[in-house]
């Protein structure tokens, strides 16, 4: 037995995620301290006007009118970002009630809806709870998954618009200010969300314990529907929002920098406020959709796998909850790893932001070594048993150590790796910039060459992480490895949230008319979230590929196949259908942005075509109508791709059987990660070569400017090109790979049972 006993572990989780909470709360009580008062000129959403507070005078004075134009621009970008996500749940709803009564009716007709209880199905000797029973309760694990994730991206972006303006007028006081709102803002999101996650995976598990009692095997299988409503909504999430966001910075791109010669977010552009609010609901809302998703699915994944060896049986419920204590202890780790950006040491230039978010990076991972070691020690037994495919398989705690910290330290490989890749501050991106001297062409290829290299070290990286976390705890250890991966969450989120928010303040200083001092500030914070926002991506997709072998262990085992040999037919058929599926997928996307910045482009020429004025800054431009654009061009667009995700592993379980579906996910997942990889590096560095042509940093990087030049131009080009790569195909793929594996999960019992029909009949 385990070191901590049942009523130990019954406190530490659940006070874990208050903690989480409340600092959440405080960091958020501190970024509100920015003050406001009321402001009549507004009408509706943020009713305020921000105002500054003790501003220091060498940074310079901006008029009362630019402040109140801010409130302005915060309140337009809040009100499109709001309107844009309540329309986007409503279809999810629908999808939602439909596809739990999918769930509910395949998953019930396993038994043929008895309500008699069932032989086990690993431990044959004892009596299960009813297959209807499963059904109802992995339905009801799907709807608190679907609405955790939802809740998760929602408040992500109502504290980004909240906090953006307030970023902007905290960069009057100097770069320290201006950082420490935007990260505090970000962390706000990082820990909510990680919080929530928990708390709701808490609840539920001892709410379903009420029910199952000691059939540990029917409760965390029917959990695993949680996994599944967190990844469905994260895939319509960041489909929709990508194809928004894109559609705008394309259209604004082409026609404001390369065809006017107008710089970023002039508010003379029409498409500025639509660009603005996509940074929200694209990379803050799909991107915590995303991460959640990640979260709940390795955690149901590891929690699924113990269930069925001797800790699950043995009823041992500390080392059971061993996910979620990893994440418990993540969130600690993540609280005091803050307070080094925030508290303990003060950023003086602008040269200090990026060192500052990649020490958070290398502070969490050391210090969630050493929690990881004390869970290790404390929650498990010093030997238990794992069931591995038949055979069974002594492990030690200290392998689960090593399982989860090898994941921990993968994760940190992955993101330095991207870092190299993607940051303007190394060769590789250097070497993309100086290509735009000879043209767009150039820079293209440059681009996707950067692109395919990117790839090596992740990949060996995630190899090595399988290959040790499998021979020392089987399936079992690479889902332990995947939430080493995701154990800093929080940090990883307030990382990424502070890009987006940074980026919305730069704009919002240019669109207010302030001082170039301050937008020089807004600048120099949007670069380094740029890069920390590549490093979220090499994240997300490299957790997803462990996160979705595990859940591909966890199907086989559920579905009975002892082994996937790639040699029958049935199998290989699905290997290559699998590999194809991620440049189906990407072409879909892709093709909508192409399509709605196509309008887009189109609106914005006939806006400064028509408007008397516009060009001139007299007249205002129609912001309403690119917002229009981009809201329905997303909501139609994201439907085909989540129906291709959603229906494959349905079609493919149902009538080609489950050897065949196997195939698949193997094939999506091997083909998926290089794709997703290459797309989101390809994307990053063409965005930030434009940013040292347009930043004239270094003497090589003056060579190719100033903006306007041709080499700026061609880098442009690249950027546009790289947008819907790193915005919306790359990050959506690896929801694709670990949704159609948690989706073969929940199916498993069907597609053992009544799977196959093709193969039945011919």
């Amino acid at each position: 037995m385990a070191v901590m006993d049942e009523g130990l572990t019954q406190a530490l989780i659940p006070l874990a995620a208050l903690v989480g909470i409340g600092f959440a709360l405080f960091q958020w009580f501190l970024v509100s301290r920015v003050k406001v008062s009321g402001w009549h000129g507004l009408d509706n959403g943020y009713k305020d006007k921000l105002i500054e507070d003790a501003v220091e005078p060498e940074v310079g004075l901006d008029s009362d009118e630019a402040i109140a134009k801010c409130a302005e621009i915060q309140n337009a970008i809040s009100v499109g970002a709001t309107s844009f996500l309540f329309t986007e749940y409503k279809y999810l709803g629908i999808f939602t009630l439909a596809f739990g009564a999918i769930i509910f009716l395949f998953l019930g007709s396993v038994n043929g809806f008895s309500t008699k209880s069932q032989p086990c199905t690993y431990d044959k000797g004892n009596q299960c709870k009813p297959a209807l029973a499963n059904a109802f309760f992995t339905t009801v694990a799907f709807f608190l998954g679907s609405l955790t994730s939802v809740l998760s991206g929602f408040l992500g972006m109502k504290i980004a618009t909240y906090a953006n303006a307030r970023t902007t007028l905290e960069a009057r006081k100097g770069v320290g200010k201006a950082f420490i709102a935007a990260f505090r803002s970000g962390a706000v999101m990082g820990f909510l969300l990680a919080a929530n996650g928990l708390l709701v995976l808490y609840v539920s598990i001892n709410v379903f314990k009420s029910y199952y009692g000691d059939d540990w095997e029917g409760l965390y299988e029917s959990i695993t529907g949680y996994g599944l409503g967190g990844s469905s909504m994260a895939l319509f999430g960041r489909v929709g929002g990508g194809i928004y966001t894109k559609a705008a910075d394309v259209g604004a791109d082409l026609v404001g920098k390369v065809e006017r010669n107008i710089p970023e977010d002039d508010p003379r552009n029409p498409a500025v406020i639509a660009d603005n609010v996509g940074d929200n609901v694209g990379d803050i809302a799909g991107m915590g959709s995303d991460l959640f998703g990640s979260y709940a699915e390795s955690s149901c994944a590891a929690l699924f796998v113990a269930s069925i060896s001797s800790i699950g049986i043995s009823h041992d419920y500390s080392a059971m909850s061993y996910p979620l204590l990893i994440s418990s202890m993540g969130i600690v780790v993540c609280l005091i790893t803050t307070l080094f950006a925030t508290d303990f040491f003060k950023i003086k230039n602008v040269t200090h932001i990026e060192p500052t978010l990649k020490r958070q990076l290398v502070i969490s991972t050391i210090l969630m070594t050493a929690g990881i070691a004390m869970v290790s020690f404390f929650a498990l037994p010093s030997e238990f048993t794992l069931y591995n495919f038949g055979t069974e398989k002594a492990v030690k705690n200290w392998h689960l150590f090593f399982c989860v910290s090898i994941g921990l330290w993968a994760g940190l490989v992955i993101g330095y790796t991207t870092e190299y890749y993607t940051s303007n501050a190394y060769s590789p991106v250097q070497d993309v910039a100086d290509s735009c001297r000879t043209g767009a062409a150039t820079n293209v290829i440059f681009g996707l060459a950067l692109g395919y290299k990117s790839v090596i070290i992740p990949i060996f990286a995630i190899a090595v992480a399988i290959y040790v976390s499998f021979s020392l705890a089987a399936m079992y250890g690479i889902a332990v490895a995947a939430l080493g991966m995701l154990s800093t969450i929080a940090t990883g989120l307030a990382i990424d949230a502070y890009g987006p928010i940074s980026d919305n303040a730069g704009g919002i200083a240019e669109m207010a008319g302030m001082s170039h001092k301050i937008r020089k500030i807004t600048d120099a914070l949007d670069a380094a979230g740029n890069t920390t926002a590549a490093i979220g991506k090499g994240f997300a997709i490299g957790s997803a590929a462990l996160v979705s072998l595990a859940l591909f262990g966890a199907f086989v085992s559920r579905a009975g196949i002892n082994s996937v040999d790639v040699l029958t037919p049935k199998v290989f058929i699905g290997l290559l259908v699998g590999a194809m599926l991620p440049y189906w997928f990407s072409a879909m996307t892709m093709k909508s942005v192409g399509s709605a910045a196509l309008k887009m482009v189109e609106e914005v020429r006939r806006q400064f075509n028509d408007i008397p004025g516009l060009m001139e800054g007299t007249a205002k431009p129609d912001y309403a109508s690119c917002v229009k654009i981009s809201t329905d061009a997303s909501l139609k667009a994201m439907i085909p791709p989540g129906a291709l995700v959603m229906l494959t592993p349905l079609i493919t379980g149902t009538f080609f059987g489950v050897e065949t579906l196997a195939g698949v996910l193997a094939g999506s997942l091997v083909s998926g990660v290089q794709v997703a990889i290459s797309a989101s590096n390809t994307g990053g560095a063409w965005d930030n070569a434009k940013k040292y042509i347009e930043a004239g940093a270094t003497e090589h990087a003056r060579t190719l400017g100033p903006k306007g030049s041709d080499a700026h131009k061609a880098a442009v080009i690249g950027d546009t090109v790289g947008d819907p790569l790193k915005d919306t195909s790359g990050p959506s793929l690896n929801i694709l790979i670990k949704l159609m594996a948690v989706e073969s999960l929940v199916f498993a019992p069907f597609f053992a049972a009544h799977g196959g029909l093709l193969f039945k009949l011919f």
